[in-house]
């Protein structure tokens, strides 16, 4: 099956998706981003409960990690503003990585992924900010959609 771009018009041109025509929906996404500190940053997290001169690592990164979600649509051209229901952002520790997820969701004409990534992303770019002080040796790896459902399909990434 051979699929097209959703946000180009016929002549080629960058174009917003039409869908007016569309009924509401729930809808959910989510998506999770891997971020690798080392065995020297990640003693200092886990020897300050998570802080670092800078404050609170894992509080700051999920607040920007919702505050990214909700500002989507003024990040990524041609994302339609959505009101999102729910937003949440958890970091959890894993050897010398943290695991961060986001998931959106709302009842809309449209999908929250592109909501969902944003969060996950600017959460990790938290991380990063909060923890160069003490390495720039970090990793931001393996940004992706874990799962989203409602709409037209429902999508759930294979381990």
């Amino acid at each position: 099956m051979k699929r097209k771009l959703s946000h180009v018009d016929a002549k080629g041109n960058p174009a917003m998706v039409n869908i007016s025509a569309k009924e509401p929906s729930r809808r959910k996404a989510v998506a999770q981003a891997k971020v690798w500190l080392g065995k020297d940053i990640m003693k200092v997290l886990k020897e300050k409960n998570g802080s670092t001169a800078k404050g609170s690592v894992f509080q700051t990164a999920i607040l920007a990690g919702v505050m990214g979600a909700k500002q989507t649509s003024t990040l990524i051209p041609l994302c339609h503003p959505l009101t999102l229901d729910h937003c949440e952002v958890t970091i959890r520790i894993e050897r010398e990585h943290l695991v961060i997820e986001a998931s959106a969701s709302i009842v809309a004409k449209t999908g929250v992924e592109m909501e969902a990534l944003t969060g996950v992303a600017v959460a990790a770019l938290t991380v990063y900010d909060m923890c160069k002080a003490l390495s720039h040796d970090i990793r931001i790896e393996s940004i992706c959609l874990l799962e989203k459902t409602g709409g037209k399909s429902s999508y759930k990434r294979q381990a």
